[in-house]
């Protein structure tokens, strides 16, 4: 029975668009030079948002931090070695030229983790991502193609009012936020 290690939560630096595969080489390696003990999770935020594309919609995992990967472990002995030699990891977010890891303060991690999991819980509720006087492209129904500016956020029924012009008159449309991109 393995003793109970004191683990806390580290930030790897990694080559963006590679976190998930380095997630895997992390868990792999650890466990193949035998320090699965020393490591508990290992954690690339990413939150759901959905796109559309050719009028269909799609939901795409976006990774919330590009370039940086959560690990909670103990970084005794050769794990801080284990760690940096994988392949596409810089190093460690705070740590001083030749110096140790610096573990996230609890709130930070708090912060984070409560974002992954707001971010799970809320897959279907897309932030707000339109400000009022944008300008937008609508993308799908009949005015697909269309620039307007945003005139009404309905944030409820996650409806905007878009004003575009049409025929050189200005006509207010009532879009849902996924009939309209940003410019």
């Amino acid at each position: 029975m393995a003793e109970v290690l004191d683990k806390k939560w580290y930030v790897v630096r990694a080559v963006s668009g590679q976190e998930h595969k380095i997630k895997g080489y992390i868990e792999t390696e650890v466990e193949r030079q035998g320090f699965k003990d020393y490591l508990e999770e290992v954690l690339v935020p990413t939150e759901k948002v959905v796109q559309i594309r050719n009028g269909k919609k799609i939901q795409k995992e976006r990774t919330y931090f590009p370039g940086y990967i959560m690990v909670k472990a103990n970084l005794a002995g050769e794990m801080v070695h284990i760690i940096r030699s994988i392949t596409n990891v810089i190093g460690f977010l705070g740590e001083t030229k030749g110096g140790e890891p610096v573990p996230l303060r609890k709130s930070e991690v708090n912060r984070m983790l409560g974002k992954v999991d707001e971010l799970s819980l809320t897959a279907d509720d897309v932030a707000i991502p339109f400000v009022l006087g944008e300008t937008v492209k609508v993308v799908d129904g009949p005015f697909n193609g269309f620039n307007g500016t945003i005139e009404k956020i309905n944030e409820e029924k996650r409806k905007l009012e878009v004003m575009v012009k049409i025929f050189g008159r200005k006509t207010p449309l009532e879009l849902s936020y996924l009939q309209v991109e940003k410019i």
